[in-house]
């Protein structure tokens, strides 16, 4: 007996070879956009357990004998998009409770994300042990949901002290990145004080990490900036941005995600939402939700609401918003595609793909907007792996029906997912 299973060990280390190259898989003779802003018209993708082998046009890349070959021709593979600045949250429906924080309900959300060809999400604030959890297995294989990075909570404090403290304690469960909120939410509220998050911000580089930041005022902007703040979270919505800002984020490449969204959130639901019919948005949400968005009744409540005069500065500011992204794209600033998704009534999925059609409304191009959800998304979160089709990055990757440079509501046309280099059911 003993010698029948060392003749199996045996067997299985001679047809190890063998059993790799069944796990390599082609995408052949299709449009190929790699999320730096190349495109080869007829090319291919190589995949090998789980990561890109080879990318480049179709006669210049040999395909491994035993490959499996998906035919991609007249299609488009491009990287899979990266939510630069989202949240796996404590969501169910249009509530928000701690006991949805799940592990179950967070799995349940990244595979929404995946769905909408979402692959990676930074979740920036608010991660608990099943979010860590989920972070820490997703290196082990294939996956069928999203990959996330978390933040862990929001580091707050009303001293120097004790923000140095709070940053100490989110820093011992090895969060990917940091994040403040330096915001007083339209006065509505107390802003961390200035001792304070100067405090967590130096706090954070001495750990070793970044510290994002969520403002809303360029004062605020420039003043976090300057302290070595890594990552602006939402789009500055007061007044235009200027020149000394744009040069301070090129200076130290610090990205700025506009968020768009995440300010159509505040008022859009005072009548029915445009979108609320859209079979691409009720694919990914209960038919009771969209019953609810839809209910007269349920509106006339959001408009009564004292928060409904909030959302009208909010829906003043994303003018702004939508002014101060083009400015600071004229200027060479670095883009990260993020949406603040995941709270309630902040749809993941479907409002990833309806920030980047806002972002070409304000003025960015099909591909920049592209590049700014994948490879710059990736980048500006200092992430090697995510965002590009190049050799050694993970094989996270889109197949698409249509070509999104031509027009970015041509991302809707997603036909294949792939995560890991395993495809998405």
């Amino acid at each position: 007996m003993r010698s029948h299973f060392w003749g199996w060990g045996v067997l299985a280390l001679l047809l190890s070879p063998m059993l790799a190259e069944a796990q390599v898989t082609a995408f052949v003779g299709g449009r190929v956009i790699d999320g730096t802003g190349q495109v080869i018209e007829r090319g291919t993708v190589v995949v090998r357990d789980g990561r890109i082998a080879q990318v480049g046009p179709v006669a210049a890349v040999t395909i491994p004998a035993g490959a499996t070959r998906v035919d991609i021709a007249g299609k488009t593979v491009m990287p899979g998009l990266v939510n630069a600045h989202g949240h796996v949250a404590a969501t169910s429906g249009l509530r928000s409770s701690p006991e949805f924080y799940t592990r179950d309900n967070l799995v349940r959300q990244l595979k929404t994300y995946a769905q909408y060809g979402i692959t990676s999400v930074f979740s920036l604030g608010d991660d608990q042990a099943a979010g860590f959890a989920l972070r820490d297995e997703q290196g082990k294989g294939p996956l069928d949901r999203a990959r996330i990075y978390v933040a862990g909570a929001v580091i707050n404090g009303a001293t120097a002290d004790e923000a140095r403290a709070a940053t100490d304690k989110v820093a011992d469960a090895k969060p990917d990145i940091l994040k403040i909120r330096v915001d007083n939410n339209l006065g509505t509220s107390r802003a961390m004080p200035e001792p304070a998050w100067r405090a967590a911000i130096t706090r954070a580089h001495e750990r070793g990490l970044r510290m994002a930041v969520h403002i809303f005022y360029l004062a605020d902007a420039k003043a976090t900036l300057e302290a070595g703040a890594d990552f602006i979270g939402h789009s500055v919505r007061d007044v235009p941005v200027d020149a000394a800002f744009a040069n301070a984020l090129k200076a130290r490449d610090v990205c700025y995600c506009p968020t768009f969204t995440r300010e159509v959130s505040t008022f859009a639901y005072e009548s029915t939402p445009p979108w609320v019919n859209d079979p691409f948005f009720t694919k990914g949400v209960p038919a009771e939700i969209v019953a609810q968005l839809s209910d007269p009744g349920r509106q006339a409540q959001t408009r009564a609401n004292p928060a409904a005069r909030l959302g009208q500065q909010y829906k003043a500011g994303l003018e702004v918003a939508k002014k101060n992204l083009k400015s600071l794209v004229d200027q060479g600033v670095r883009i990260a595609m993020g949406t603040d998704t995941g709270p309630p009534a902040r749809f993941q999925g479907y409002f990833e793909h309806l920030e980047m059609e806002m972002m070409v409304e304000a003025g960015m191009t099909p591909m920049q907007v592209l590049v700014s959800a994948t490879g710059d998304a990736a980048r500006c979160h200092r992430n090697t792996d995510l965002g590009v089709l190049s050799q050694g990055r993970v094989a996270d990757l889109l197949v698409l029906g249509a070509n999104p440079i031509e027009n970015i509501r041509n991302l809707r046309s997603i036909e294949q997912v792939w995560i890991g280099g395993a495809r998405v059911p």
